[in-house]
């Protein structure tokens, strides 16, 4: 079955557009300008992606991605028409996995699209048991995508599964914010905006997997170097 993807914009064209493009991939769109009927064609129908504008009447973007992430982990990808950093970093604070900022290149929309769709689930791991990462009281299932802690299934969205994946395999090597950017966001840091955003997502990351995200014991950090996982069991 072809993948299903929601676009959220208040502006016609705009959503035409994306929608003829990405019909013309193959994927199902459906398309709404507001956030109240995102939600609820989000809960009524089953979506493998959200293409969410950040400016929308009554319900804004960013609230539509928080009560989204609230539960489910679908791929979210913001569209603003400010070019501030903040304004990017806010999108991917409230959950989202990437962010496009308007006016934008269709292929490129096109393009990150599909890196998503084909980077979810699909990180390559140095620790093997059958597909299970196990630290301390954490297993990290790389087919499955569960995470549980102490018997607990936590909920993380694609990217801090990835981030969390990519440094559990690679237990004790720090990886800097323009490493990261690359490995999970597949592209290069511009500025210290695109960097902000790797801490934004292992400041979320903490929260759901440290006991005390003020003293971490799972992703440490080496101060101006970069972020690392624990090489203690």
């Amino acid at each position: 079955m072809p993948k299903k993807i929601l676009i959220v914009d208040d502006e016609p064209y705009i959503a035409k557009g994306l929608k003829f493009s990405l019909e013309s991939d193959g994927y199902d769109v459906n398309t709404c300008g507001d956030g109240e009927t995102a939600l609820r064609m989000f809960r009524e129908e089953t979506y493998d992606m959200v293409l969410l504008d950040v400016m929308l009447p009554g319900i804004s973007g960013t609230e539509v991605c928080q009560r989204i992430r609230e539960f489910s982990d679908v791929p979210i990808i913001m569209i603003t028409a400010k070019g501030e950093d903040m304004d990017k970093i806010l999108g991917l604070e409230y959950g989202a996995d990437d962010y496009m900022t308007k006016p934008f290149n269709i292929l490129e929309v096109k393009a990150r699209v599909k890196t998503i769709f084909r980077r979810s689930g699909q990180i390559i791991v140095e620790e093997v048991d059958e597909h299970r990462i196990h630290v301390k009281d954490m297993v990290i299932d790389t087919n499955t995508h569960i995470v549980t802690l102490k018997g607990s299934i936590l909920r993380l969205t694609t990217k801090e599964f990835e981030i969390l994946t990519l440094l559990a395999s690679h237990r004790g090597k720090v990886f800097s914010r323009e490493q990261l950017l690359e490995a999970i966001w597949r592209y290069d840091a511009k500025g210290k905006g695109e960097e902000r955003t790797v801490d934004v997502h292992i400041r979320r990351l903490r929260e759901k997997i440290e006991p005390d995200s003020s003293e971490p014991e799972y992703i440490l950090t080496k101060w101006g170097v970069g972020y690392y996982f624990t090489e203690k069991n």
